[in-house]
């Protein structure tokens, strides 16, 4: 159990007395931070839609992108993710294109999901990006299972499963953490401590000193770590899945960070939340953090921001308009991929949904606008 909260660069992006950057390569650097951005920016971007009534709901992830994509950075291709619903830069980082996002969102004819599920909730099999859900919790135990049957199976993969503070006080956190100390599974457990778990502060949700070392209870390792600094979250995170992968089980990350927004757009944190606390945490901002450490480095420059700011909006845009003019699926949909052959009465069903779409259309005609 690592005792005290694990950082490397201070909220200015300079390194900590004592710490070392962990080895990544100047390319990969960059690249975390244009997802970082890019997060950021489609975050905003897709929040002022729901405003405008084109898109019905949206969560984001603003202030909390280096715990999502840090910890993300140190999978392999082959690792399973398992996200809760803040985990866009973790998907983007994967290669989850942007186009799919927005058809998602529109829950438009090439919506990989079909519009069956609510927006914000994207899922990739191709990139072993776990399907979103939003019961609180319910997550966990599934990446459990997926450690096990790694372990099982004497695969090398591991599964990085992502949950809010909240989580913890749900029993599906227990349930999975007991039985991932049992039986040693290959599983990540990374808790996203924003400090709200939508309008209850964490002081309410536990008596427990952090909620890292609730590990302790189960006998795994438990880690706290800042997490608004990329490179610390990495680094640890890192560790986690080297360990899993040598057979000594599982890992509870505890990633101290900061939810900047509202729980989603149907929250209002203004009734609730102070705003000289928000701004305290702004100081904190982690792509603020990451980038002047970029520039100290001499990796980056404001001039290359401005650019990559550019390049960002009109990917956005592009994605935006190409998805927007697609229309929504078949109806016909909805009968499809439940069962490998539709039963009579569900054939009777559709029969009748197209006949009266059939009626419909007739009648649109002998009564134009």
């Amino acid at each position: 159990m690592s005792q005290g909260l694990v950082g490397i660069l201070d909220p200015d992006g300079k390194l900590l007395k004592g710490q070392k950057v962990p080895s990544i390569n100047r390319k990969d650097l960059l690249r975390l931070y244009r997802v970082m951005l890019l997060n950021r920016r489609v975050d905003e971007r897709m929040i002022t839609l729901q405003r405008q009534g084109r898109i019905g709901f949206y969560v984001g992830s603003m202030g909390e992108e280096a715990a999502i994509i840090g910890s993300a950075f140190a999978l392999k291709p082959k690792d399973w993710i398992i996200p809760c619903y803040r985990e866009l830069g973790a998907a983007l980082l994967r290669g989850f294109p942007l186009f799919d996002l927005c058809c998602q969102l529109f829950g438009n004819e090439q919506d990989a999901i079909k519009g069956r599920q609510m927006p914000n909730h994207y899922a990739s099999w191709k990139l072993r990006f776990g399907s979103i859900s939003s019961p609180v919790g319910n997550q966990i135990p599934h990446a459990t299972g997926i450690g096990l049957a790694a372990r099982l199976t004497g695969s090398k993969d591991v599964a990085l499963v992502y949950f809010g503070d909240g989580a913890t006080s749900e029993g599906d956190f227990h349930v999975a953490l007991n039985f991932a100390g049992v039986y040693k599974t290959s599983t990540i457990f990374l808790c996203r401590n924003n400090q709200w778990a939508i309008s209850v502060p964490r002081q309410f949700q536990t008596a427990s000193r952090t909620l890292a070392e609730k590990a302790a209870a189960y006998n795994i390792e438990g880690v706290e770590v800042d997490g608004n600094d990329i490179l610390a979250v990495y680094s640890v995170t890192r560790e986690a899945v080297d360990r899993a992968r040598r057979g000594e089980g599982a890992t509870l990350i505890e990633a101290v960070t900061y939810r900047q927004g509202g729980h989603s757009t149907s929250d209002d944190p203004r009734v609730y939340r102070d705003e000289k606390e928000v701004q305290e945490w702004l100081k904190k901002d982690p792509i603020s953090r990451f980038k002047s450490y970029l520039i100290n480095d001499g990796a980056w420059s404001e001039t290359k921001d401005a650019s990559l700011e550019e390049q960002i909006k009109d990917e956005i845009e592009v994605a935006l308009k190409k998805a927007e003019k697609i229309g929504p699926p078949c109806i016909d949909t909805m009968f499809e991929d439940v069962l490998d052959t539709v039963p009579w009465h569900l054939e009777e069903q559709r029969e009748e949904l197209r006949a009266s779409q059939e009626y419909e259309s007739v009648q649109e005609d002998r009564w134009p606008e």
